[in-house]
């Protein structure tokens, strides 16, 4: 796996339909214990309020869990996982509160505000996209460095530290299938003299701007 949509980190939004309050949560989470930590803490935060509601993605999708609590089956719990699997997200969890105003919603009005509820929660946070990277570093002179710097970019390549020393050691990260390409045109610009050097790999956030992935 190359990539795959996650949260940029935690948040909290909040709407009022019918004089009952809803308040979306959401946590990055990579394992279950993760998740139930974060549901257990949101629930102990909010004991008085009538539901709260949850569901998680992990592992790419492989691990998904949800809870109704007490709300009637299927209006709550799957609407929130519902949003989740739509904005084709992993490793999050979203906890959605509700305190009851008095006033029934009925089954389609509960799912279309635990799902904003989610939604908020989710555009609160934002969306990166976790590309798998590799580490790398590149020693140049002082002149090489001058465009060294765009030709990065121009292979997604973001550039983690500079050290200016006799010579310039650019380090970076870079999207594993930019490999090639990178090589190439580094070779090609600098006459062979230039050559990156490549020391581990991970994954690296790299933002989504209006719903699409960053090129």
């Amino acid at each position: 796996m190359d990539g795959y949509l996650t949260i940029a980190g935690e948040a909290t939004d909040s709407f009022v339909e019918k004089k009952s309050r809803f308040i979306g949560a959401i946590c990055p989470a990579k394992t279950e214990a993760e998740a139930q930590a974060f549901i257990h803490a949101r629930t102990k935060a909010h004991w008085d309020a009538k539901h709260n509601v949850y569901a998680y993605v992990l592992d790419g999708g492989s691990v998904c869990r949800f809870s109704d609590d007490g709300e009637p089956q299927g209006t709550a719990g799957i609407p929130v996982l519902d949003v989740l699997r739509k904005e084709g997200l992993t490793d999050c969890v979203v906890v959605v509160t509700r305190y009851f105003g008095g006033i029934l919603l009925g089954g389609g009005g509960l799912v279309r505000a635990y799902s904003h509820a989610a939604k908020l929660a989710v555009d609160a946070a934002g969306v990166v996209e976790m590309r798998r990277c590799l580490a790398g570093h590149i020693v140049c002179d002082y002149a090489q460095y001058g465009w060294l710097p765009a030709l990065l970019a121009e292979h997604d390549a973001s550039i983690t530290q500079t050290l200016f020393e006799e010579n310039v050691t650019v380090c970076f990260s870079l999207p594993v299938p930019q490999r090639a390409g990178l090589e190439k045109a580094l070779t090609e610009r600098s006459a062979g003299r230039l050559e990156p050097a490549f020391t581990g790999e991970d994954f690296i956030p790299y933002p989504v701007i209006g719903g699409e992935k960053e090129d």
